[in-house]
């Protein structure tokens, strides 16, 4: 038995504090859950799925992962002596492992941990890509022991229990996969290579540093161990994160909206020709268009890509009062879409206009109130329908009016008859789902998803925390910045006790 005194006994004793504190928090002492730390209790089998796509194709690709994958490779590829080289494509006759029937002729390639997607030793069969031989390998797969289907999502988990990926890198592949549009295929590139993730390690790691330097102070300050400034560098350090995390959450979801696609509703009158321009949009009949007044009684949704970006288009009923039950409730859902659009296309009929051309700008104002109660110029169109029934006079005039107008959103003059004056209208929709969209190679990383913003809006109450009790307790002040390293680490999965060690004795070498 032995004992530690003096100041270096408070050192371990403080230090263990520290571990513990972080590990289970001050108010519950419930453990999080930190996945970088945890292995999967099934990480020991080894795993085979197929990785390409269903259905018949030229080539299929079967991927094996985990310790028996080399049994695997040498009983399907009759290998019997050296493995090919990793990463090297070969040629081989695949047989059944018991039967010796030959299954089919493929490419085998090996991939020895940890320099494989998961981590693990892992081999890939290239294989014709027709049902029967498909099912062939796997069940000659599964009839090997140690060797099970893997689950949903197994490998991707597996290669983030590895630290291959973290959290927002998975989530980037998944919408790589999942992207239709050049635009979500960009953002969803960018986040999978690490740019998101990197910022918010980057804002981790400044979080940390400022962690561990109120620590410092609390414990060692009186032993005139910690440098005088140290919490006016915190200070200055939180006040600049808080900014940075509020900037990013304040991207009005341009990311989120690529990613999902911009909800754009047609929204008007009854018989202004909302349907006929949802029609022009999809490039086929759509929706039912005729003459009577109230056809459409339900929305009607269809997904598009406009100049690259995703957008959801949607018909809705026309906006009028009405005695009839069902109408009256298409027009209830009309209105409730409308609340939820990120963009909406308010469309009038020209027969709606005055003959006096200069109140043209007024009655266009009730009939946006009349649509959109609560408007924001930004998220609505003016389409002004049926321009071949118009002088070619008049809509100089209308233009002109409207110029001298600032106060109404962009107008488009068209004819979804003729299709006269589409053009400008879609150089113009376009613009405008780019601009509630976003560049996705431009500036910073987008914030992609809503687990990000919760956990991000969560970081921003932590620090605010932290300037709460500065002053007057600083052990809670503390707590905020540790809340907010937590919130940090939940986004990407990484985030653990050792880091905040790791940054004390760097940089306050205390104790040699």
């Amino acid at each position: 038995m032995f004992f530690v005194t003096g100041w270096r006994s408070a050192l371990l004793i403080n230090v263990t504090r520290l571990q513990v504190d972080y590990m289970f928090p001050v108010v519950f002492r419930k453990p999080f859950p930190f996945r970088r730390l945890c292995k999967s209790a099934s990480s020991e089998d080894t795993i085979f799925a197929l990785s390409s796509g269903q259905g018949r194709c030229g080539v299929a690709v079967v991927r094996v992962s985990g310790p028996a994958s080399v049994d695997a490779l040498r009983s399907m590829a009759g290998l019997t002596r050296r493995l090919p080289a990793p990463r090297t494509a070969l040629l081989r006759r695949l047989l059944h492992p018991h039967s010796k029937e030959l299954l089919d002729r493929g490419l085998v390639l090996w991939f020895p941990g940890p320099h494989s997607f998961t981590g693990e030793d892992s081999v890939e069969f290239h294989i014709h890509g027709g049902p029967a031989v498909i099912n062939g390998i796997l069940q000659a797969l599964g009839s090997l022991p140690r060797l099970r289907p893997a689950e949903a999502g197994e490998f991707t988990r597996r290669a983030f229990h590895a630290g291959k990926l973290d959290l927002t890198e998975v989530e980037g592949m998944g919408d790589l996969i999942h992207a239709e549009t050049e635009a979500q295929r960009r953002q969803a590139l960018r986040q999978m290579a690490g740019d998101l993730g990197q910022l918010y390690n980057d804002w981790s790691l400044q979080l940390k540093q400022s962690l561990a330097h109120v620590e410092a102070f609390i414990d060692f300050s009186e032993g005139d161990l910690i440098e005088d400034g140290v919490l006016y560098e915190v200070d200055v350090a939180v006040s600049q994160l808080r900014v940075e995390v509020e900037k990013h959450l304040s991207d009005e979801r341009k990311g989120e909206r690529l990613r999902s696609g911009v909800q754009v509703v047609i929204a008007g009158s009854t018989n202004v020709g909302k349907s006929s321009l949802f029609n022009i949009l999809c490039q086929r009949p759509a929706a039912i268009v005729s003459p009577v007044a109230g056809t459409t009684r339900d929305v009607v949704e269809t997904p598009l890509d406009i100049g690259g970006f995703p957008v959801l288009l949607s018909d809705t009923a026309g906006l009028r009062d009405t005695c009839d039950c069902v109408e009256r409730e298409g027009v209830h859902r009309a209105r409730q879409t409308v609340e939820q659009a990120d963009l909406t296309l308010v469309v009038i009929d020209t027969a709606q206009l005055p003959q006096d051309l200069l109140m043209v700008p007024g009655l266009l104002s009730r009939y946006l109130k009349m649509v959109l109660p609560n408007r924001k110029d930004e998220q609505c169109l003016l389409v002004l329908n049926k321009r071949d029934l118009l002088p070619k006079s008049h809509i100089a005039v209308i233009q002109r009016v409207l110029q001298q107008n600032p106060g109404l959103p962009p107008l488009s003059i068209l004819s979804c008859h003729n299709k006269e004056g589409l053009e400008d209208f879609l150089t113009l929709l376009q613009d405008r789902i780019k601009t509630l969209c976003g560049d996705p190679l431009a500036s910073s990383p987008s914030l992609t998803q809503t687990r990000h913003r919760t956990h991000l809006q969560k970081c921003v109450d932590a620090l605010a925390q932290y300037y709460q009790y500065r002053d007057t307790d600083l052990a809670l002040a503390a707590e905020g910045l540790r809340s907010g390293l937590t919130s940090l680490g939940r986004i990407t999965g990484k985030v653990g006790a050792e880091e905040i060690l790791d940054v004390i004795f760097r940089d306050f070498c205390i104790g040699k």
